[in-house]
């Protein structure tokens, strides 16, 4: 077998170099305040706007070893959290260079893989007495009022000065009788069995309706500071643009007819302006400036905490939400609506304008719906795809299947197909013309979603159905916008399927800009992960880089400690003269990660004109914190006030503010973890054999003097 044979230079090492070039592509991912990137396709010329690090090393020709590597760890932990890659994918940037930097100081492998193991370790452990339980989060945060006597100066200076606090803000709304912003349950159905789909919740990051004038300044101020940065919000109060078009914050107050569908009126006391027993905060508190996922986040835990009838479970069921994106719409147009929403024809639109408000008979089916699907059992092996016996790329299917199929359907008098995976399109059409409305491509979440409402059971082959399998009360109707209008964007048209009692919830992502659909999605699933994980760990860290601070500060007393690195085997191996010099070496590349992290993420988030300023603001809150004495005591008190990275040059330095950022326990250390693993890894790699026909490209290119071919 051909090969082509590459030594990993020791010294600088090929793979580390590749490892820490990947990963810089992704450094403007990090904080609240990311800077988005254009991908463009140069097959097809489209566009798509991104600002993750999965969508990023999707777009990313990763052929080579190490890049595969990257695209590995950061999928696994998009798959197990939905959060924490920009983070991973920075670190493992950040380490790679500080262990080349190892490298080239003659730091033998073995002591570097060992100290670094152990000091992130220790790191671990330490930070786990930042952990703020749940609990005391959602009773701290919904205990915050406003105080009255600050409104009973007769200057009125008090009151604005209480207006300035962020949180003070939010619960001042709770004591407004008047017209509130809130987001709907949109319906616009007045059917008896979608009662509940009228649920409306205040949005405690919303505008004050008729009391705009008596906070409005006060009112941008704390929305732009929603959007801000690491832990505070007041250093960007003079560089947020709040009055462009383009980016206005939603947290403004606007007029009736601007609001869309965020304006409606509370009902009773079932509504919580604390956002369902304290959910409303803590997702604000996650969501790291993004106000409208967080808007919908509320109001599909209200939601759902109706349907738990108030049992006291806070959990987030994830399995009962999904998404629908529709384009041609500002997205001040986004709500959540009860049932399923999707994109149908124009043909398929007429079919349900023809069914009204008649229940519709329903069929669900678990698979194909064409002539060649055959099944692979129904104990179904994870990541294994259905293959066809007979792939026609053309959908035809024969006259006799498609007119056997079609009696079927009319036989049970079936109204609605709701199908897992493809649709003949022969079939569709012929169903279409037959007043059949088939629906494919329908997530497994919603099909169990309508079998458990309708009493429908999910079949595999149209010949399996029998009358029990078909359920009823199912309604379809086109998906308006809150103001009642429907909505007509030309080829494909918004429509809502319901039944009575569906616990299922769609969250309408709307926008005008094709390329930015994804971008909402996928900020709209990281929200609602970090609330699920969050509830799921019971406990939060303090967010803003407190936690890699407690780090950094943790890292460099440990280096500056007398003692052996590393376990005892390694000990043993490595001379002792050595191992001090060799663990202040590793313990401060290791340190040096978290310091490029805390000081990208001040740049970042404008709260430093450069790296290198950011760097020595870094500096300075060590040595404040080594000066007290305590570091976490220190860190804790500075994230009560505000942030622990905070300027004294911002406006109000002194004051305290209730403004929380808070980040996922489990999702950020694993991410710390992973990013370590993948570094250590790529390191203790000594050759790069290539086989296959890559190896004769190799043989012709520029490099092929670093190769031995064999």
């Amino acid at each position: 077998l051909p090969m082509a044979f590459r030594d990993v230079n020791a010294r600088r090492h090929i793979g580390l170099q590749q490892l820490s070039a990947l990963a810089s592509t992704g450094r403007t991912f990090l904080g609240p305040m990311k800077s988005h990137k254009f991908i463009v396709d140069e097959i097809t010329n489209q566009s798509t706007l991104i600002c993750s690090a999965v969508r990023l090393l999707e777009s990313l020709d990763l052929t080579s070893a190490v890049g595969q590597l990257l695209n590995e760890t950061i999928q696994a932990q998009n798959k197990e959290f939905k959060t924490g890659m920009s983070t991973l994918l920075f670190l493992v940037g950040a380490w790679s260079s500080a262990v080349v930097e190892c490298l080239q100081q003659n730091v033998p492998v073995p002591a570097i893989v060992s100290v670094m193991s152990e000091g992130l370790n220790s790191c671990s452990e330490r930070v786990q007495c930042l952990q703020i339980p749940i609990d005391d989060v959602k009773k701290e945060l919904c205990s915050r009022r406003a105080r009255p006597k600050a409104f009973e100066s007769k200057t009125g200076q008090a009151g604005r000065d209480a207006l300035t606090n962020p949180w003070d803000l939010l619960c001042f709304q709770r004591d407004i009788s008047a017209a509130e912003e809130v987001i709907p349950i949109n319906s616009h159905s007045h059917r008896g069995d979608d009662c509940n789909f009228n649920k409306l919740l205040v949005s405690p990051l919303a505008g004050f309706g008729s009391v705009a004038s008596v906070v409005s300044s006060a009112g941008d101020r704390s929305s732009s500071a929603l959007s801000g940065s690491v832990g505070a919000a007041s250093s960007c109060f003079t560089r947020k643009l709040t009055h462009s078009r383009h980016f206005s914050t939603l947290g403004k107050g606007r007029s009736a007819s601007q609001q869309g569908n965020f304006q409606g009126h509370l009902s009773g006391p079932s509504a919580d302006v604390c956002g369902c027993c304290g959910l409303g905060h803590l997702a604000v508190a996650l969501s790291h400036g993004n106000q409208t996922s967080v808007k919908l986040l509320q109001s599909i835990a209200a939601y759902q905490q109706e349907r738990a009838e108030c049992s006291g479970n806070s959990q987030i069921n994830i399995a009962e939400i999904v998404t629908c994106c529709v384009l041609g719409l500002p997205e001040s147009c986004s709500c959540v609506s009860p049932g399923f929403v999707t994109l149908v024809s124009p043909e398929q639109a007429s079919v349900i304008k023809h069914f009204a408000d008649k229940p519709l008979r329903v069929l669900l089916m678990d698979g194909d719906l064409t002539e060649g699907y055959r099944h692979l059992g129904f104990n179904r092996p994870p990541n294994v795809r259905t293959i066809l016996e007979h792939p026609n790329p053309q959908g035809w299917a024969g006259d006799v299947w498609l007119s056997r199929m079609s009696d079927i359907l009319m036989s049970f008098e079936v109204n609605l197909v709701l199908v897992k995976g493809n649709v003949c399109k022969n079939f569709m059409e012929r169903c279409t013309a037959s007043r059949i409305l088939v629906i494919g491509c329908v997530a497994r979440e919603v099909l169990c979603a309508f079998g458990a409402a309708t009493g429908a059971r999910a079949v595999t082959y149209l010949s399996q159905l029998n009358a029990s399998s078909v359920g009823n009360g199912a309604r379809a109707e086109l998906w308006k916008s809150s103001d009642g209008r429907a909505v007509d964007l030309g080829e494909l048209l918004p429509a809502r399927i319901s039944a009575g009692g569906i616990a299922l919830l769609t969250a309408v992502l709307t926008t005008a800009l094709p390329s930015k659909a994804r971008l909402l999605e996928d900020q709209f699933w990281t929200l609602l992960y970090r609330l699920h994980h969050a509830l799921k760990d019971g406990k939060v860290f303090p967010g803003g880089g407190a936690v890699e601070f407690l780090c950094l500060s943790h890292i460099q007393a440990l280096a500056e400690q007398p003692g052996r690195p590393g376990n005892d085997r390694v000990v043993r191996e490595l001379p002792s003269p050595w191992l001090a010099e060799y663990k202040s070496i590793v313990l401060q590349a290791l340190a040096s990660g978290w310091r490029r992290y805390l000081s990208v993420l001040l740049w970042n988030t404008a709260r430093a004109s450069s790296e290198l300023e950011a760097g020595a603001s870094v500096d300075h809150h060590l040595q404040k914190a080594a000066a007290c004495g305590s570091p976490s005591a220190h860190i804790l008190e500075e994230f009560r006030r505000g942030g622990v990275l905070r300027s004294g040059s911002e406006p109000f330095p002194e004051q305290v503010t209730d403004l929380r950022v808070c980040d996922n326990v489990a999702a950020k250390t694993e991410a710390w973890r992973r990013a370590l693993d993948l570094v250590l890894l790529v390191l203790q790699t000594d050759a790069e054999i290539i086989t296959g026909p890559r190896r004769n490209q190799i043989l012709n290119s520029t490099v092929s003097s670093e190769f031995m071919f064999l």
